[in-house]
């Protein structure tokens, strides 16, 4: 089964390449629907592929630039990306990414990067899963009051509302984003994008995984413009982090076209999928993703403290993530199937 193996001529790994592809193709599905690069399972799945960590976080930032490439040019037709609003915010990204990508070289030099980023990705998955499950229990609890009272339930709310909060403060200058539908502050995005530009260098992704949900819930984006901006955003912070990270010599170009092969077919029917499933089907999807690649992590962190499991341990992770992307991709992939069958029913009748 050596055929199986490719030797990695950089980072000097030996890498089982069919999970490289799965990777690929699998997030390229997730990412274009969800709206961002899916770093936030490549990474810990190229490590768990065999990948240190630093070479891990490079890797997948290359692929990731190319693939959002093309999702942003999907949605772009769809009408799904605020462009104003993604290039205010790329300021405060660059910004961020470049300080998070120096403290990563600062802990490789201490030794401390592989547990450092792998607690950091268990807080940050904890927080995010509770933030978009507590919203969906609270818009549910929002729709049985209304059914209650004898209302129309309003199938536009949302269950938490921080940006209604954060829309009272008015320092100038004052920017409307037309696609969004949204009026705000400047200074609301740019210091959103640089805390998650800052989170994004450290853990080595494109940003998507936290600022998806920070567009919706502190800067009040509606779900599928949040998802076609994120990727905007994801295609150019991911450019530069790619060029930081090859000049840092942490980029393994090899594994990364191997991915971007797979991937650039994944992000067409990824993105084709938004236009039939949105609002809350992809935020209740995006949890249970995020509550996944939470658990691989976990097992891998037991790995580390029970070298007798080891062995089980790294295994079940493997298996694990690479099923989570292997049955979210299935599961975009029919709903788009059923929602295009749909459509051109609907067509038919009307024709």
């Amino acid at each position: 089964m050596d055929w199986l193996y490719i030797l990695m001529p950089i980072s000097g790994v030996t890498i089982f390449w069919p999970g490289l592809i799965i990777l690929g193709v699998g997030v390229g599905i997730i990412g274009g629907f969800f709206g961002m690069g899916g770093a936030w399972m490549v990474t810990p799945g190229l490590n768990i592929l065999g990948f240190p960590m630093a070479f891990a976080i490079g890797t997948d930032i290359a692929h990731m630039a190319g693939k959002s490439l093309i999702s942003t040019m999907r949605h772009g037709k769809f009408g799904n990306v605020d462009y104003t609003l993604g290039l205010i915010m790329l300021v405060g990204t660059i910004v961020g990414f470049e300080v998070g990508a120096q403290m990563i070289m600062w802990l490789e030099r201490l030794g401390n990067v592989e547990i450092v980023v792998r607690y950091l990705y268990l807080v940050l998955l904890a927080l995010i899963a509770w933030m978009v499950f507590a919203d969906v229990a609270k818009k549910k609890k929002k729709e049985r009051e209304a059914l209650a009272r004898g209302e129309e339930v309003d199938h536009l709310a949302t269950g938490i509302e921080w940006h209604k909060t954060l829309h009272k403060i008015k320092i100038a200058p004052m920017v409307h984003f037309k696609t969004a539908g949204i009026t705000c502050t400047a200074w609301l995005p740019i210091i959103i994008s640089f805390l998650t530009g800052w989170i994004a260098g450290i853990l080595g992704i494109g940003g998507g995984l936290i600022r998806m949900p920070a567009l919706i819930y502190f800067i009040g984006c509606p779900t599928h413009v949040a998802v076609g901006t994120d990727l905007f955003e994801v295609m150019i912070s991911g450019l530069y982090g790619a060029f930081t990270y090859t000049m840092k010599g942490r980029t393994e170009l090899m594994a990364a076209v191997i991915m971007l092969v797979g991937a650039a077919v994944g992000a067409q029917v990824g993105t084709v999928a938004t236009k039939y499933i949105k609002g809350y089907g992809i935020r209740i999807a995006f949890g249970i993703a995020v509550i996944g690649c939470g658990l691989s992590i976990v097992l891998k962190l037991l790995a580390k403290h029970f070298p007798v499991y080891k062995t089980l341990c790294d295994n079940t992770a493997t298996t694990l993530i690479l099923g989570l992307v292997f049955c979210m991709s299935a599961y975009i992939f029919v709903k788009m199937v059923q929602g295009a069958k749909a459509e051109v029913a609907a067509k038919k009748r009307q024709a």
